[in-house]
């Protein structure tokens, strides 16, 4: 069976902005991030991102500006020997209610249906309430990255309480890992 690991991008992977991520140039890898992916790798996971990205929805940027940020993700990760299987996205507002922009499960269920898995064995990291409330509708596991802007979030959120806290990617990829070796026959 594939090992494979969720990851959200903004806030996990990046620095977040309320400004948006419109271009290459800002975008920033967390430090440690990139080597975190690394090192799921070299642990045989396959790493997929699901990222709400309504900034294409705005006109903000367009989906070629976004391949490029991407294109810029995978290049520096590549540099510390990393690589992401394959990047799911919403474009979408927030308005439009579609079926696959976070908190709604859509992205992981197509991560499921295309590669053949069962969600119950993989691991969504994200830093949002909107990130694990996808993962429990899919039936992820659900790990949380306290990031400056989730902190407050997730102390108003009771129902997060049983959610496994980081502080990093790093500190969440070493318990993913330490969880696999566990459980692995």
């Amino acid at each position: 069976m594939k090992k494979i690991i969720i990851l959200d991008r903004d806030g996990v992977i990046n620095y977040d902005s309320s400004e948006y991520i419109k271009t290459p140039d800002e975008w920033h890898p967390i430090p440690g991030s990139l080597e975190a992916i690394a090192q799921l790798n070299r642990a045989d996971f396959f790493v997929m991102v699901a990222t709400n990205q309504s900034g294409v929805g705005r006109g903000y940027y367009d989906i070629a500006t976004l391949d490029q940020i991407h294109e810029k993700m995978q290049k520096e990760l590549a540099s510390v020997g990393g690589h992401i299987e394959e990047i799911f996205f919403c474009p979408h507002l927030p308005a439009e209610h579609c079926l696959c922009r976070k908190p709604a499960p859509g992205m992981l269920l197509r991560i499921q249906q295309k590669y053949n898995i069962d969600l119950a064995t993989v691991f969504f990291i994200g830093d949002k309430l909107t990130d694990v409330q996808a993962a429990r509708a899919a039936g992820c596991k659900s790990l949380l990255i306290l990031s400056a802007m989730e902190k407050a979030v997730t102390a108003a959120h009771p129902e997060l309480i049983d959610v496994p806290r980081f502080g990093n990617l790093s500190e969440a990829v070493e318990f993913v890992i330490q969880s696999n070796e566990k459980f692995s026959p």
